[in-house]
């Protein structure tokens, strides 16, 4: 528990790791409505609870903390946020991830900038693919009532969000580190890792795409479209959130390697042979990560 301030620093002491990928969070918007206080709490000071033990590490030479596209102040317009666009959150998720983004830039400034250690946060978009059975999340919302022949129900058909692969920015936050490590001074800055603009499609059209692959398994895959003003207790979420993802592509040398298509497939896919008991989720990710590297 990042909460615990002495045990996480003892564990990270004894470790004493080279490099820190720190992705512990309260990861979701609407359960951070009913758990306000445990969502800042672990992502703001959970945050700098892992960045104190840090600053006192011996072998340490980076750090990559993953954020979220949520961290800007969001006009909900068809501009793709930059790294340098201003901060802001409405929901608590949000607002305590952008408010996380101030402590990582505050600790590289005051403690890693003049040491060779290097820091940077990382933005990525809405992630998808196999394994993901979070609450509150679309692809796992619907792979859940579908295998079970239930009826899903969508809330914000017309959301726009930047579809990616989970793959994809996993891949992007080892290269970060990476390059953190052999230059810290260059990279130690926030990045945004997103799909092409392509990729950047409403909830309703990934929905039907991904539904092709369950009716042709033979799974009802039956959808109920709620109203927008009928949004469950109208909980506000971003209706547009896109991502501009130049400053990875010109410094970091990061491409997306699978487009919409293949990611809803391979998503798809994943859950049907999963549930079909074809393979196991193991060897489902691993079959995963063996292709994308392909």
């Amino acid at each position: 528990d990042i909460n615990n301030e002495q045990k996480i620093a003892e564990i990270i002491q004894e470790i004493n790791p080279e490099i820190i990928i720190h992705l512990a969070a309260q990861a979701l918007v609407r359960p951070s409505y009913s758990q306000p206080l445990n969502t800042f709490k672990t992502n703001i000071i959970g945050t700098a609870n892992i960045l104190n033990a840090a600053k006192n590490l011996t072998n340490l030479k980076s750090i990559v903390c993953i954020t979220t596209d949520k961290v800007y102040h969001n006009n909900e317009w068809n501009y793709p946020y930059r790294e340098i666009d201003k901060l802001g959150g409405y929901d608590p998720y949000s607002a305590s991830k952008a408010a996380a983004e101030i402590v990582i830039d505050s600790y590289r400034k005051s403690f890693f900038d003049t040491t060779k250690i290097g820091v940077a946060s990382a933005r990525a978009g809405n992630v998808i693919g196999g394994g993901d059975w979070s609450l509150d999340r679309l692809i796992p919302d619907i792979i859940k009532s579908w295998l079970n022949d239930k009826e899903v129900i969508i809330r914000s058909p017309n959301s726009i969000r930047p579809w990616q692969h989970v793959l994809e920015p996993l891949n992007a936050y080892l290269i970060l580190a990476e390059n953190l490590y052999k230059q810290p001074q260059k990279f130690s800055k926030s990045y945004n890792f997103g799909p092409d603009s392509n990729s950047q499609q409403k909830v309703i059209d990934i929905l039907e795409n991904i539904k092709t692959y369950f009716v042709k398994n033979n799974y009802a895959a039956n959808v109920k479209y709620e109203t927008e003003n009928n949004n469950n207790n109208n909980l506000h979420e971003a209706g547009i959130l896109t991502l501009d993802t130049n400053l990875a592509k010109n410094e970091l040398n990061i491409f997306p390697k699978w487009n919409l298509q293949t990611t809803l497939e391979r998503t798809a896919n994943w859950y049907i042979l999963e549930n079909s008991n074809t393979k196991s989720a193991q060897n489902l990710c691993l079959d995963d990560i063996n292709f994308y590297f392909k």
